[in-house]
């Protein structure tokens, strides 16, 4: 016997109804609104993520009608202009997105399917050169190292993000990941600025057990003074994103920074966080604070 669908059947309909809230949870933390908004846009469009966000953020056709903006900026570069951008866990929806909304920059990412990091450079300011893709070859959760290279203001740069492996059980494939990282770091041309900003996961007693930094590359964290405001960038007693009960607060992520040889032509020079408010949705953005890293370009 064939079974007929209705119309507006979604793509979950026989499967547990966590799957819708779980979509309209994505789709409000990217367009920062209600997740009745976001279970009516994605119902309208066969709850097809990046049709639903398209249709949330296309002018309307109507006559007269103002284009529809979200209560809250969906993405950093609303908030801020900064040169460069380093972004994990990005999915193709959010992906499609930032490419409409953030033309002014060049989106470079780790991969294309699932989820993935990514790389913005503002064109203005920012020549891209080139880009590679170093696979962690025993990830269990589809993590790899996103290297670009690129100029500003004629200094060299080789910028890197990755999201290393997850969770305390996996620290020995973090380790291996952590190391990978620093090595990448150490291979770049001595000519060029390596900067490193990426959810690394990292537990301090890890770094020391991986023989921590060498002596040619610092923790940017460190470096300007260990500065309490911006210590812990998940932290489950003042973020509710999670759910979670017990407070655990960790310096996951982190920028690690190897200075160009022959001078000091760009210099970190202050840190702070990010995503520290409650979208209209009452959610944070994510579940890790954000970091914001000013570095001084001596011309």
């Amino acid at each position: 016997m064939e079974q007929k669908r209705s119309p507006d059947a979604g793509p979950d309909d026989g499967d547990p109804a966590g799957k819708k809230r779980l979509l309209c949870a994505d789709f409000a933390s990217v367009a920062g609104c209600h997740v009745d908004v976001a279970r009516r846009y994605l119902a309208e469009n066969a709850w097809e993520v990046e049709r639903a966000l398209n249709a949330y953020f296309e002018p309307r056709a109507e006559e007269g009608a103002l284009p529809r903006r979200p209560a809250s900026p969906p993405a950093p570069v609303s908030w801020y202009s900064p040169d460069v951008i380093f972004l994990q866990e990005v999915i193709p929806p959010y992906y499609s997105l930032l490419k409409k909304r953030a033309s002014s920059y060049e989106i470079i990412t780790g991969q294309d399917d699932g989820y993935f990091t990514a790389i913005m450079l503002k064109k203005s300011r920012v020549k891209l050169k080139s880009q590679e893709i170093i696979p962690f070859p025993n990830t269990q959760m589809m993590r790899n190292l996103l290297c670009v290279h690129a100029s500003v203001s004629g200094n060299e740069l080789c910028l890197m993000t990755s999201h290393l492996e997850s969770t305390r059980g996996h620290a020995k494939e973090r380790a291996n990941q952590f190391k990978m990282v620093l090595k990448k770091m150490q291979e770049a041309p001595e000519s060029a600025t390596v900067i490193f900003a990426g959810d690394t996961n990292l537990r301090d007693h890890e770094v020391t057990k991986c023989g921590g930094l060498p002596s040619n590359i610092s923790d940017v964290w460190e470096f300007l003074g260990k500065p309490k405001h911006c210590q812990y960038t998940w932290d489950t007693q003042m973020n509710s994103n999670l759910g979670i009960r017990a407070t655990c607060k960790h310096r996951f992520d982190r920028i690690f920074f190897r200075a160009a040889a022959g001078g000091d032509h760009i210099i970190p020079q202050s840190l702070d966080l990010l995503g520290l408010e409650k979208l209209e949705c009452g959610r944070f953005p994510s579940d890790h604070w954000g970091l914001l890293c000013t570095l001084d370009v001596i011309l």
